[in-house]
């Protein structure tokens, strides 16, 4: 004898007042939005470390403008005049 009944008993799932959802239809809900939830994060942190990267570029030294700023020397002979 099975243990598994072919016909799922009516107390079985969700019993709304107009409305029921079986077990089996709440399992295949959960799931799907469990797989989007993984996806969803992948895309987050592969956009989350590309943003990363790109800040990066934004403060490395070759891209930055040159600075010049005056000798001490020169500083002294603008105070003096």
């Amino acid at each position: 004898m099975s243990l598994v009944t072919q016909n799922p008993s009516p107390t079985n799932g969700l019993n709304l007042v107009l409305f029921g959802i079986s077990q089996s239809c709440l399992l295949q809900i959960a799931t799907a939005s469990m797989l989007l939830l993984l996806i969803a994060e992948k895309a987050t942190s592969k956009g989350l470390i590309a943003l990363g990267e790109a800040s990066e570029e934004v403060f490395r030294g070759d891209r930055l403008p040159i600075l010049h700023f005056p000798d001490p020397q020169d500083q002294q002979e603008l105070n003096q005049s």
